[in-house]
């Protein structure tokens, strides 16, 4: 396992440019929405105005005159009181209504994004998923959308709301007193002062705390994944030390940012309790000076006002940090939306063919098992239709993952329709990468390779890649019953013809001894099932979707030596009359393969039938006979 470094402290890159992003992304043209939300908002504010002044009509002219004259007649409080409890009610509909708004603009606005989200997904070359964990990946679809999540849902109509009773409170302030509102201000600066202090501190860990977050969910995945590698080789007590050490760079970066965030909250209220006393002493100063004309109800007010002010500047404080979480998180994610798309400039299509009485054929569009390339020409002559045989050319072919580094070189070879054409050699000679070029999962350097007789990149990917099937050493299944992982090769199969590819694949007898036979559910990558089965099922998938061309990587060698008799007489019948490129481990079973291709370093150092390979007494001749090993 490769040694782990740690992260310094990172920032989001643009925090300006993703917020005005996200912000856009949220309401997606519906603005409207946002001006409820503002109107509710300011209803809420102007009710907490009034609630204030309230306050001191309350204690100016019913409490103290019904003190002073020691009145029983309580009716004219009563109406205020009731008064006042209307116009509470109105500002609680208000905050329940901006709260509803705002849960279906997030809901909505999340609902979007992660579809957005999936599409990229699905869009993207096989080369980003080769580069980036799948628990990395996986992160943004899980904690960094809850982060927005949390944002849009709390955080951004808290900003909206608390913006707006400063600005309606700050008015009220200094049409009560502007001597106590000079306070406040003065207050409020040295809380902003400190706000910004913890906030820089703050902000550094953020990224690096999602960032760290994501590395410990990959390698949580990565774990689980290869559990029993991680037992057979007894490397328990090294995954647990390396986990340690990324748990512990994730406790520190939450910690550390957790610390200065939840500082932010004691630290206003602690200003907000010191700035109470402060104006209750220069209100009862006022009161006294102007012999009462600063009335006990005016000094009550403002105190009311002045917890409104403050309030919201300490609640802006402490979004300070959902906004930065959500910021890192929104960052990740349209990185991740702005990765290129799987480049295909191919416009060669797959179409359907029936034959007229006259035997030519023609282009229809119902499904007719006859297949040709529709090929529009660009000098403008007329459209060509060849029909699709499996004919596969290489011609010189040079290919790295890295362009300066290449894993390939000058590979030439060709397979007729019908032909078996086999790759061996050690690990690492090329023979996987060989078949990943013919499903343009990467494009070539130099060379050409045509498939009957077209460059493959003229050919649209998604119709190369459905006469092209692909059996895997590693066969993945999906929860589903095993009809439908069946019929994953083919979406439109009838049932008929996914029973008749088991019974091909050689699937078909173990399926019946199951309780719900084809209907039997199969989860967690069909657990319960044999590798061997869990192959046949892999085997009967490409049989179902009865491609031209079969590429075979290591097919059976997870089978053992009887359940690969079972199913050689199926595979037999599937490779007939198919073009078949196999990447064999056992080399018994590539003895009858037209033609075979001994690689090394990237080159084919050798090639020919069995027969031929054995009399030239190279390198294959030594990898049969047990002189050299496939390592």
């Amino acid at each position: 396992m490769a040694k782990l470094k740690r992260l310094a402290p990172q920032k989001a890159k643009n925090p300006k440019k993703t917020f005005k992003r996200l912000f856009k992304f949220i309401f997606d043209g519906k603005y409207y929405i946002l001006f409820f939300v503002i109107l509710s908002v300011i209803i809420s504010s102007l009710v907490t105005v009034f609630v204030a002044n309230m306050l001191s009509l309350l204690i100016d002219d019913y409490i103290v005159p019904m003190a002073r004259e020691k009145s029983s007649d309580y009716r004219p409080l009563l109406k205020a009181l009731i008064l006042w409890a209307a116009i509470m009610l109105v500002g609680i509909m208000s905050v329940y209504a901006q709260a509803r708004l705002m849960v279906g603009v997030s809901q909505d606005a999340l609902k979007r994004l992660r579809n957005e989200m999936f599409r990229k997904m699905e869009k993207l070359p096989i080369s980003y998923f080769d580069k980036h964990q799948h628990g990395q990946t996986m992160s943004l679809f899980t904690n960094d959308v809850d982060t927005i999540q949390q944002m849009i849902s709390q955080s951004l109509v808290q900003v909206i709301s608390s913006t707006l009773t400063l600005v309606f409170v700050f008015i009220a302030m200094i049409r009560n007193n502007l001597i106590m509102t000079a306070i406040v201000i003065l207050c409020v600066c040295v809380l902003l002062k400190l706000t910004k202090v913890i906030g820089d501190k703050s902000s550094k860990n953020f990224a690096l705390q999602q960032k760290n977050l994501a590395k410990v969910n990959g390698y949580i995945e990565e774990i689980v994944s290869g559990s029993k590698v991680v037992k057979v080789f007894t490397h328990e007590e090294t995954a647990k030390a390396e986990f340690e050490v990324l748990n512990e760079d994730l406790r520190k970066t939450m910690s550390t940012a957790s610390c200065f965030a939840n500082v932010m909250g004691p630290v206003s209220n602690n200003i907000g309790n010191l700035q109470y006393v402060i104006l209750v002493f220069a209100g009862s100063v006022l009161c006294f000076i102007t012999g009462g004309a600063y009335t006990v109800g005016s000094i009550a007010a403002f105190l009311q006002l002045s917890k409104s002010f403050t309030n919201p500047i300490g609640m802006l404080s402490q979004q300070v940090h959902f906004f930065l979480q959500a910021l890192a998180g929104a960052e990740r994610i349209f990185a991740l939306l702005d990765e290129d798309d799987e480049v295909d400039d191919g416009y060669v299509r797959l179409v359907n063919m029936e034959r007229g009485e006259d035997g030519k054929l023609t282009e229809c569009d119902k499904h007719t098992s006859i297949w040709a390339w529709k090929h529009p020409h660009h000098d403008g002559s007329e459209t060509t239709y060849t029909p699709l045989r499996g004919d596969i050319v290489l011609d010189g072919v040079d290919f790295g993952y890295d362009p300066d580094k290449l894993v390939l070189h000058d590979i030439s070879l060709y397979a007729k329709p019908g032909q078996k054409i086999a790759f061996v050699g050690s690990t690492g000679a090329g023979k996987t990468t060989i078949t990943n070029l013919l499903n343009r999962f990467y494009d070539i350097q130099d060379g050409k390779i045509r498939f009957d007789g077209i460059n493959i990149n003229k050919i649209l990917k998604k119709d190369l890649r459905s006469a092209v099937g692909v059996i895997l050493q590693d066969t993945h299944l999906f929860t589903g019953t095993i009809k439908e992982n069946i019929r994953f090769g083919k979406l439109d199969a009838t049932d008929e013809e996914i029973v008749e590819a088991a019974k091909l694949a050689g699937a078909h007898d173990f399926i019946m001894t199951m309780i719900n036979g084809y209907d039997t559910m199969l989860e967690s990558d069909g657990e319960g099932l044999s590798q061997g089965q869990r192959q046949l099922l892999s085997i009967a998938r490409a049989a179902v979707q009865d491609p031209p061309v079969l590429v075979m990587d290591e097919a059976t060698s997870s089978i053992d030596t009887h359940t690969e008799q079972i199913v050689q007489s199926g595979m037999d019948r599937l490779m007939a009359g198919r073009t078949v490129f196999v990447i064999a481990h056992r080399l018994s079973t590539v003895r009858n393969s037209n033609a075979i291709m001994v690689l090394e370093n990237g080159r084919i150092i050798e090639r020919g039938n069995h027969e031929d390979l054995i009399a030239l007494g190279g390198k294959y001749y030594a990898l049969y006979t047990g002189m050299s090993e496939l390592s």
